[in-house]
């Protein structure tokens, strides 16, 4: 429970900030605040005009060992999070995770007593954008699926979830940020916050490695193609966000190979389109990065190796890439030799490869060969890491030390990432494939 909730107002200078403040809010001790703090939902946000408070219909007494989530309502923009875990009067073990599952903390062992303090910086967002091109005006919003309304990205809150095996916090300091570097991601199912477990995907784990000084915005979303994020007006939100010196990482292929327009397929629209995307980032003083896109489970008869399923589309990337100097991480060579390495068995443990009635409401077995598990989420993101380490952006001077340099053919143990599942499980499978 909430002993006391303390906010200063400090105002920020950016225009993007107009209305944003500092928050710092204490979670040590007593029943007091907290039998009258105003529980946040999206109904009352709405309606009451809340600011913050425990949300989900769930909350804390600082007993429990139930996951809880606590929002703050803010403007769209970056915010430095200074989070203060564990507790005075039990041991701990928590697990922070940010808006729509972005991991920031692995699961952490606090004695009684004693807390840890780890300092992120965040992305929050709505749909609504307005910027400036060649001395005009655009404002618009983006075109969101009716499945992401339900997305705590899209939203007007800064929600964090506190799970584990027993999770505590002991207070929270939320402050605008405009000096991170943001690195946006753009693509699919593959890249996406998943919002529910089994699913899960590399955008979401990349942020549990880097410091406060980069901000990992993720714009991706599950079934979309180049074209569709770009009629989205996904990458138009990007623009109003996007400062120089920020980065881009573009990952699609998935998808487009399965358009059947006139013009379609790998050597017209899909490179049309991720030329749009160099020329509109770098238009902005932006960097751009393409990702090839993540490889399929889909071993040859022999159960040895891997059969290349994205045709001529990781090809076609790297022609663009070439032609315009853009720096490319091959996620589709080292994801086949991550399933390669793993084996034809194995390899299922990355995906989400279920018996029935491992979830909720699962009447028949999962076997998606195509999205990722945790942990598999969480290997992918390693070889995004990886890759950037190779490029080596200004950023990765941001790198956490923790971070180990990984190798798709030397694959963590299964056991590598304690996961917790969220109060909210989904089985049913992301668009696209």
């Amino acid at each position: 429970m909430i002993k006391k909730v303390m906010f200063s107002c400090l105002m920020a200078g950016c225009c993007m900030f107009a209305n944003a403040q500092t928050y710092t809010f204490d979670f040590s001790g007593a029943k007091k605040i907290a039998e009258g703090a105003q529980k946040i939902t999206i109904e009352n946000v709405l309606k009451d005009n809340a600011v913050y408070g425990y949300d989900l219909a769930t909350s804390w007494d600082g007993k429990s060992n139930a996951p809880f989530y606590f929002s703050v309502k803010v403007p769209d923009g970056n915010y430095r999070v200074t989070i203060e875990i564990g507790s005075k009067k039990r041991a701990a073990k928590t697990m922070v995770k940010a808006e729509h599952r972005r991991l920031l903390i692995e699961e952490t062992a606090t004695a009684k007593g004693k807390t840890q303090t780890y300092e992120f910086t965040v992305n929050k967002r709505s749909t609504k954008y307005t910027y400036t091109e060649k001395d005009k005006t655009l404002e618009g919003h983006v075109k969101i699926k009716d499945r992401e309304k339900e997305y705590l990205t899209w939203d007007d809150k800064l929600t964090f979830e506190f799970n584990g095996e027993a999770p505590a916090v002991n207070s929270i300091k939320i402050e605008p940020d405009t000096k991170a570097t943001t690195v946006f991601l753009c693509g699919n199912s593959t890249v996406v916050d998943q919002g529910a477990d089994p699913y899960a995907s590399r955008g979401q784990m990349i942020p549990r490695w880097f410091g406060p000084e980069v901000c990992i915005s993720n714009n991706a979303e599950s079934g979309l193609t180049a074209r569709t994020f770009l009629g989205g007006n996904r990458l138009d939100k990007i623009l109003s966000m996007i400062k120089p010196g920020d980065y881009v990482i573009c990952e699609f292929g998935h998808n487009d190979e399965k358009e059947k327009r006139p013009g379609d397929g790998a050597w017209y629209h899909y490179v049309y389109n991720l030329k749009i995307f160099v020329d509109k980032v770098r238009a902005k003083g932006g960097n751009i990065i393409f990702c090839t896109p993540t490889e399929r489970r889909a071993f040859d008869d022999s159960k040895k190796k891997i059969k290349p399923t994205h045709g001529e589309f990781p090809a076609a990337m790297k022609s663009v890439a070439e032609r315009e100097n853009v720096p490319v991480i091959d996620i589709n060579a080292m994801s086949r030799t991550f399933f390669e390495t793993l084996g034809f068995e194995n390899s299922k443990k990355s995906l989400v490869h279920y018996p029935m009635g491992t979830f909720p409401g699962q009447t028949k077995e999962l076997a998606d060969n195509t999205h990722f598990n945790p942990y598999g989420a969480y290997e992918i993101a390693k070889m995004v890491v990886m890759g950037l380490k190779k490029i080596n952006p200004e950023f990765m001077q941001y790198l956490r030390p923790e971070f180990k340099d990984f190798n798709p053919a030397e694959p963590d143990e299964f056991e590598v990432l304690k996961w917790y599942n969220s109060i909210k499980t989904d089985i049913t499978k992301p668009d696209g494939n």
